[in-house]
């Protein structure tokens, strides 16, 4: 008997403003694919099919009805907030399910996503506990002018308030927006302890190149005296940033290609043997490859109906490369292991704390009214 063959979509962009986060998600999502498909245990065959909006938001909704209206029922993909929002009234209207694989913001729940990304007790809560321990208690925040940056900031506010934290200023630009002078003169005149960079693609590029070398004009140490701390900067958005300036910057993650585990190390091998030109791989393209392969397990057992599927995929676990990761039963999320990593040179991070083991995803930050030995506040350790 033949292995049943499934069409999956993979909807993101892969030109436009993060066009080059966008290809190593693609490639995340191949990469299960193909292994999938060369698995001689597997039952089942799948057959990606990508669509490119260009990091054009109308494009989005069109591209995810253009594939549904073609047969497929699961969709890996949006790597924005504002993508995913877009879409899911579509994937909601006609029973598909979008597996999503990026981190996000929180305070969302969808009976059509599973959400294979950091949820904010991930990212941005332990981030925020690190910053002010290490650095002190005034943040300004900068940001791309939409949903990702407006409620990762709200959450920020609500993380380091209790503690006696301070927001000295929070400005946002447009997607793609490169002009930042204005921005970094009101960092030199706030003062801050750190900067929370939400910024996406070519402006957080721009942002890391121009503030690096402002700070250096006025013979300033960047990194030790206006650390800049993000939660989506990542192993392909440094290769986008001039070498003299991606260095000393801190990224709240759940993976970094740098990890020595034995899993790690072999989904770093197999991913640069597939796409030896890059982008090299990161935390977005483990996202998109764990999605896939949570994606295949559903498939196997109930087959293409999307709502069996978000059934059969909860509570399940796999070995991925960032350690266990399991859907939770309740929201949908992933149990994930929370890191901090240093940027440096070589375009790679050298993890400074983690948390001992997966954390339960708590996408609506229950745990912030929580005792910190609650089970969705990571403790995070240091990395010997």
């Amino acid at each position: 008997m033949g292995r049943a063959v499934y069409p999956i979509g993979i909807l993101i962009s892969t030109t436009g403003t993060y066009g080059t986060v966008g290809r190593s998600i693609l490639n995340g999502a191949l990469l299960a694919c193909a292994q999938i498909n060369a698995d001689p245990g597997m039952s089942i065959t799948l057959e990606p099919r990508h669509r490119n909006p260009g990091g054009e938001l109308p494009a989005y909704s069109a591209a995810a009805k253009q594939m549904i209206d073609d047969g497929v029922r699961h969709v890996v993909g949006c790597y924005t907030s504002s993508s995913r929002k877009e879409v899911i009234p579509v994937f909601e209207k006609h029973d598909a399910l979008l597996w999503h694989p990026a981190r996000y913001e929180g305070f969302e729940s969808s009976s059509n996503v599973i959400y294979t990304g950091a949820a904010p007790n991930h990212h941005i809560s332990p981030l925020m506990d690190f910053l002010l321990d290490t650095y002190g208690k005034r943040a300004f925040c900068v940001g791309s002018n939409y949903i990702w940056a407006w409620e990762s900031n709200r959450v920020l506010r609500e993380c380091i308030s209790p503690r006696g934290g301070k927001v000295v200023a929070e400005r946002y630009v447009p997607v793609g927006e490169t002009e930042l002078a204005q921005i970094i003169d009101m960092i030199f005149e706030e003062q801050p302890d750190f900067i929370f960079n939400a910024l996406i693609g070519s402006s957080s590029y721009a942002f890391y190149e121009r503030f690096r070398r402002a700070c250096g004009a006025k013979g300033i140490d960047q990194s030790a005296r206006y650390p800049i701390a993000c939660c989506s900067l990542t192993e392909p958005d440094l290769t986008e940033i001039a070498e003299d300036c991606r260095d000393g910057h801190l990224s709240s993650s759940v993976y970094f290609a740098s990890l020595p585990s034995p899993e790690s190390r072999r989904f770093v091998a197999a991913y640069e043997a597939e796409f030896p030109d890059g982008p090299p791989p990161s935390v977005d393209v483990e996202a998109a490859y764990i999605a896939t392969l949570f994606l295949a397990k559903a498939l196997e057992k109930v087959g293409a109906d999307a709502l069996a599927a978000r059934g059969a995929v909860a509570g399940q676990t796999i070995q991925a490369p960032q350690g266990v990761v399991t859907i939770d039963p309740e929201t949908h999320h992933a149990f994930l292991t929370p890191r901090i990593g240093l940027s440096n040179r070589a375009a790679q991070f050298d993890v400074l704390v983690e948390a001992a083991g997966p954390v339960r995803p708590d996408p609506y930050l229950v745990s912030l009214d929580a005792a910190a030995e609650a089970p969705c506040r990571p403790t995070l350790r240091i990395v010997s």
